[in-house]
Formats: C-alpha cells, structure tokens, sequence
C-alpha cells in the first residue's frame, strides 16, 4: 500500500471483531539527484512566470504544490513546533521554529520577498523543493494589544489555566489522603501541606 509517507507492507496477526493485531515495514523510496536538479529547474521557470507578474504567487500554489497541509491555504504555514508556545497554531514563527531550510531561506529576505528554490525534507521525511515568500516580519519590540492580541490572549489564557488548575490541586489536596514513606516526609513538595507535623 502507497501512502505520503512511503510504501506499506502490512501484516494480519490477528482480527477478532473490531480489534486487530498487525505489523508493518515502511519503505521510503530515495528522490534521485537527477529528479531534484529537474524539479529544481521546474520550480524556477514558475517562479519567473510569478515574478513577471503573469501569475500570482498565490495561484501558482493551488495549481502547482502537492504539499496537502498549505496547498489548501494558499501557502501559508502554521506553527506546530511547540503546542505550549503562545504561537503554536498560528501563522507566526520565531525564525527557530521554522524548518532550518526555510529559516537559512527567509533570514536575509524583506517583506514580500519570493526565495529561490530550495531542497527541504519534509515533516514525512521525504527531500521536496519549496519556495519561500516573506509575508510578514515583526522586528523584537514591546508588546502592544495592536500588534500582539493573539500572543497576549494565548499568554493569559495560559496563566489562567495555570492558576485554576493550582487551585484545584489545593482544594483536593485538603480531602485527598496520601501516604509518604519515610525518608520522604521532609523533601520539599511544590504543594505544601502534605504532611502533617
């Protein structure tokens, strides 16, 4: 079986009902060289055709890219490098968190800027040729509702959670019996009150 992360060999150990018992090889089929300098040459003859202007560089996604997560969205990334990060889930990355060939691609670029093609490996493993276009930058600065509302919402939401669930752990911690052996009775908990002198 071929899926996008390459060809499956499945095996049937064992099926009762519902539940099965399997097993499986994954084998990713290597990209030759020759087809990279191709794709390459490919990805810049578009990429001409978008700088002219025949073309914008949004169309030229939804008729060119086989990237499924961005093809849909005109491009655009979203932020999954950190789920605890206040920018997880959005469109803003912090230049680490992009994949370290888009960063190398993006870090000279001004706003609007279209990249050469360039050779990534994907989050499936798999060499690709990807362009980059510079949508935004926002350059270190105070925080302000304006320019950082999601940021700030995600922060005091966080903090938020943070505190209702330290509450909670207090509340339980009067009417939940525990026992510490001993030797542990004196080590410093995060919870005071545990043990009763």
């Amino acid at each position: 079986m071929e899926t996008e992360y390459g060809y499956h060999i499945i095996q049937l150990i064992e099926k009762r009902g519902d539940r099965v018992n399997a097993r499986h090889i994954l084998m990713r089929p290597k990209v030759s060289d020759d087809e990279l300098v191709a794709c390459l040459s490919q990805m810049d003859s578009i990429m001409d055709v978008v700088k002219k202007g025949d073309i914008s560089f949004e169309d030229a996604i939804t008729l060119t890219s086989e990237d499924k997560d961005t093809r849909a969205n005109y491009g655009i990334m979203v932020n999954k490098a950190d789920m605890y990060s206040s920018l997880y889930g959005t469109s803003k990355f912090e230049l680490k968190d992009l994949p370290a060939e888009v960063a190398k691609a993006v870090a000279g670029m001004q706003v609007g800027d279209i990249s050469k093609p360039f050779i990534m490996v994907n989050q499936q493993g798999k060499e690709v040729v990807a362009v980059a276009k510079l949508r935004n930058r926002i350059n270190g600065h105070r925080a302000t509702m304006k320019e950082d509302y999601q940021t700030l919402q995600n922060v005091l939401t966080e903090k938020l959670s943070e505190e209702k669930v330290d509450n909670w752990i207090r509340e339980m911690q009067k009417k939940t019996y525990i026992h510490i052996n001993e030797g542990w009775g004196n080590c410093e908990f995060k919870y005071p009150g545990w043990v009763k002198e």
